[in-house]
């Protein structure tokens, strides 16, 4: 069987003809423990890559050993051009499932989103990975006064509130949640 790039012949960028395409950075989804190898096999075919890493100590009963590991397990952001082409050169890497989003075809990440994350490892400062909670989300206050109480989470002008809703009577209520840990419901 042939591989990928064996049987399909891409064009170079500059051989391509038409308009150009901003580029745009995607996450993809890699094969467990892959994601270095296919963070050097995109690199090798010209395409700009974003691995962040994070460092940990690992102890066993006799010893301690520093490794660098992904921030996020098999996932990479790759930045290409939207065309199909680009495409299919990044899924013909070996180790690499699928862009992240409907249908496989990947969804733009904004270049803060992208910034924010190289800061926040380039920084060296103290964090933790947290879960993901989107606005709108259902979510429960993990302690403080309000431990227990469930609600909506919402963002006005910046800070964060739990709306707390009656739905018999048609009513809701909002406390500022800055400062209280929280979780998805």
């Amino acid at each position: 069987m042939a591989s990928c790039t064996e049987s399909l012949q891409f064009p170079q960028t500059s051989q391509w003809s038409g308009t150009e395409q901003t580029e745009h950075w995607y996450a993809l989804q890699t094969r467990v423990h892959r994601e270095r190898v296919v963070e050097q096999r995109l690199q090798e075919r010209g395409m700009a890559t974003f691995l962040p890493m994070v460092t940990e100590v690992h102890r066993w009963s006799d010893r301690k050993k520093t490794v660098q590991l992904p921030l996020f397990n098999s996932y990479l952001f790759v930045k290409i051009a939207p065309s199909k082409v680009d495409r299919l050169r990044v899924l013909c890497v070996d180790g690499v499932f699928s862009f992240v989003g409907p249908r496989g075809e990947g969804i733009p990440i904004p270049e803060a989103q992208i910034e924010a994350v190289r800061a926040l490892v380039a920084g060296q400062l103290p964090w933790s990975t947290h879960p993901f909670l989107k606005i709108g989300q259902r979510v429960r206050v993990r302690s403080g006064a309000l431990q227990g109480v469930e609600g909506i989470l919402v963002s006005r002008t910046g800070e964060s509130s739990l709306v707390i809703s009656v739905d018999a009577i048609q009513r809701s209520m909002a406390v500022r949640i800055e400062g209280y840990e929280v979780e998805a419901a």
